[in-house]
């Protein structure tokens, strides 16, 4: 029985599976930036290139969007709580790898490592949250699993680059792997809090008054693989790929592109990013207030991710003051921020109740593969000096993000192909 349609349940109850599954969240966000703030120093350790450096990254991201995938279905077939572990421990496995490695070839196959502990946790994290939220929390629940990353994310550098300038970066992947553990060891005494029916593989029968009785709005999977063949759950995908796509490009390249337009200072262009975060993390807070009401979650996406590429052309053509370009990060990280739980709730509702991990591992398997594909695009425009490029490829990937939504909303409506 899905407990997200009880109509009480306890705020409490709700409370703790929320902090538990953002924690175990952030660890993964944490993950994604073990090695990236440290590339200076393993640059010199190991003797090999920026480039070299920077294909363990794609490692990681490949290998993460293939057990995605796979995740969604171990975590439909064994519960969420076994899988969430597992991908805890081989995070923590793959940090003290990273620290006792002597050559290039042990950190790429500790990225290997990595990329599987990480690949588990989108299946994990919102098989939790919607089969053990109550419906009227869920909003607030995917406001604090965004924030709860975004947390991730700043932690990494926060943590990695003093201690390596303190100690060693041995010592600080070694402090790495001891948070990760700590975080299972959290887990593991909570664990009664993560238990989760797994749902019951229903006859033909009971599939077909399931389907008739919920009507043609709504999803049903009987099959391991029915469920590929709702059209919303490829919109979905085709979102999360676009969404990864603008990230990445915020990420990794629109900092330095707008501090080449505008004559940012570069301490400032600097802060620009972190000043994106913390505002999106703001976003995130309030987006869960207004993803109370699911029936309007495409317009709520829509109209947040029209703010941004409004924001982003104006970075790109308008005249904008040096001081003004952190300000206009952060209130685009503030609208995008709002889009999150929303974005959430739409896939929510694309997805069958005894198929969700399987639908949000293909589904947050685009967020793998845009951040693999989207960069290599981009950062050609900057080695061509194309700046104001850059910032519309951004516009384009967020006004594509609008209409993603959009036709998620439609696709929903669509009636799932009879079962062969």
């Amino acid at each position: 029985m899905n407990t997200a349609s009880l109509p009480s349940v306890p705020w409490k109850r709700d409370a703790t599976v929320i902090g538990l599954v953002g924690v175990a969240h952030s660890i993964s966000h944490f993950s994604q930036l073990l090695l990236a703030p440290l590339f200076p120093w393993l640059k010199d350790a190991f003797g090999v290139s920026y480039a070299e450096l920077g294909f363990l990254l794609t490692i990681f991201f490949v290998v993460s969007c293939a057990v995605q995938a796979a995740a969604g279905f171990w975590v439909d077939r064994f519960g969420p709580r076994p899988v969430l572990f597992i991908g805890l421990t081989l995070i923590g496995v793959a940090a003290l790898g990273f620290a006792a490695s002597t050559s290039y070839a042990m950190l790429a196959a500790f990225s290997v490592v990595a990329g599987i502990g990480n690949g588990v946790f989108h299946p994990v994290d919102y098989t939790l949250l919607n089969r053990k939220i109550g419906k009227a929390r869920l909003g607030h629940a995917y406001s604090v699993h965004g924030v709860s990353g975004s947390l991730g994310w700043a932690l990494a550098p926060a943590l990695l680059v003093p201690l390596t300038l303190a100690y060693s970066w041995r010592v600080a992947l070694v402090c790495a792997a001891v948070l990760a553990f700590s975080v299972l060891a959290l887990l593991l005494f909570k664990r009664d809090e993560l238990t989760v029916e797994l749902a019951a593989r229903p006859d033909s029968a009971a599939v077909a008054a399931a389907a008739a009785a919920a009507g043609p709005g709504q999803p049903a999977a009987e099959g391991a693989f029915d469920f590929l063949r709702i059209p919303a759950v490829w919109m979905c995908f085709g979102f999360f790929f676009f969404y990864a796509g603008a990230l990445s490009v915020i990420q990794s390249f629109a900092p330095e592109a707008a501090r080449q337009l505008h004559g940012v200072p570069t301490q400032l262009a600097a802060m620009c990013l972190t000043i994106y975060m913390v505002c999106s993390a703001s976003g995130m807070v309030v987006g869960g207030f207004l993803a109370r009401d699911p029936e309007r979650c495409e317009r709520i996406v829509g109209t947040a991710f029209g703010m941004a590429a409004l924001l982003a052309l104006a970075v790109a053509y308008g005249t904008v003051p040096a001081l003004a370009v952190p300000v206009l990060f952060g209130v685009m990280g503030f609208v995008s921020g709002i889009a999150g739980p929303s974005r959430d709730l739409i896939v929510k509702r694309a997805a069958p109740d005894n198929a969700t991990g399987r639908v949000y591992g293909v589904v947050y398997a685009g967020l793998d593969i845009g951040q693999a594909l989207v960069p290599l695009v981009i950062g050609r425009l900057m080695d061509q000096g194309r700046f104001s490029t850059v910032w519309l490829a951004l516009a384009l990937l967020q006004g594509v993000l609008i209409a993603s939504a959009l036709s998620v909303g439609r696709a929903r409506r669509t009636a799932v192909p009879a079962h062969a």
